[in-house]
């Protein structure tokens, strides 16, 4: 019994072994002077009240011992008691510190729930987490990275670092409770080695939340259908995209700078997808855009399947299956 009593206390944490152990000094002190003068301690909690006074070296001086006994018993007291709240208040001081420097390091699991999971710390990361803690200022955001040793924003994330093909770390994001999840690409690897890096994490991400959506940043044209086999509810092409602005930009340079500061300044206005079927039957392209200018949405595009037509020919009939590209 004894030695299970000892084993028990031995697993408590530091700071609650220690209070515990200031907890019985004080009651054993407080105890001890209501019986050696119960004329000036004439209850067990007066007795509590003094050492408690007396170890936190406060000394009201209200209750104070006046016998030789007495006095001996609050230097005891003012020994031993002390020091062992002292050190408590450093062990919680010293604790507090730790959990700071790891929740900056990374090392605190995220507890929150329908939060986005950010794999990759990265140029593209960091304005996506800026421009969501600017416009959506209720969405939780975790960060996992293995390059970083610190928090990059810790105001607007909560940073798990380590490897996003791991278990142990995706469960330390709360995968399972996560509302979306979006994978960018390494760029200081070989573009092969980043998308095979991008594609393992993904699969582990399926694994562990099979129906969490997931978007996907991917380098290679090659590596795209096995993105679409692993899971990717999204794919982004950043190459592509990049490598179609710079041929534009070789013909009609302006054209590109007056796209560019269109993206930058939608004044918080987003592209969406509506389905067609909110809207009549056989109705145009021509149409549709007009209804929808008149609700302050720019209709440029249909998504009909696997396909997508912007701007398409007039007359173009709006099929009930139909997605609407707008900007909204």
């Amino acid at each position: 019994m004894p030695h299970f009593i000892y084993s028990s206390f031995i697993r408590l944490p530091l700071a609650i072994r220690i209070l515990l152990i200031a907890l019985m000094v004080i009651l054993t002190f407080g105890f001890i002077i209501s019986i050696l003068e119960p004329h000036n301690f004439p209850t067990v909690f007066d007795g509590v009240w003094w050492a408690v006074i007396t170890a936190s070296t406060v000394g009201y001086g209200d209750y104070v011992p006046h016998t030789i006994p007495g006095k001996v018993t609050g230097i005891i007291l003012i020994l031993t008691g002390a020091g062992f709240l002292s050190t408590y208040f450093v062990t919680l001081a010293a604790a507090a510190v730790t959990r700071q420097n790891d929740y900056l390091e990374g090392k605190v699991n995220f507890k929150g729930e329908q939060h986005l999971i950010i794999i990759g710390w990265n140029e593209r990361s960091r304005e996506l987490i800026t421009a969501l803690a600017e416009e959506h200022k209720g969405v939780s955001i975790a960060l996992i990275d293995e390059t970083l040793r610190s928090n990059p924003s810790p105001g607007e994330v909560h940073f798990i670092q380590g490897r996003s093909n791991q278990d142990q770390v995706l469960l330390k994001a709360n995968i399972r409770k996560a509302n979306k999840v979006i994978i960018t690409a390494d760029q200081n690897r070989d573009e092969l080695q980043a998308d095979m890096n991008s594609i393992l994490s993904l699969l582990a991400v399926k694994g562990l939340n099979p129906g969490v959506p997931c978007i996907v940043e991917i380098l290679t044209s090659e590596q795209v259908a096995n993105a679409r086999r692993a899971g990717a509810d999204e794919i982004i092409q950043t190459n592509i995209l990049t490598s179609s602005v710079m041929i534009h930009s070789i013909s009609a340079q302006e054209m590109v700078t007056s796209f560019l500061d269109l993206l930058g300044h939608l004044n918080g206005r987003r592209l969406r997808l509506m389905p067609a079927k909110e809207f009549e039957y056989e109705v145009t392209f021509t149409d549709l855009s007009a209804l929808l200018l008149k609700d302050g949405m720019l209709l440029f595009g249909i998504k009909r399947g696997e396909e997508t037509f912007v701007n398409p020919p007039h007359p173009f009939s709006i099929d009930s299956d139909d997605e609407l590209i707008v900007i909204a």
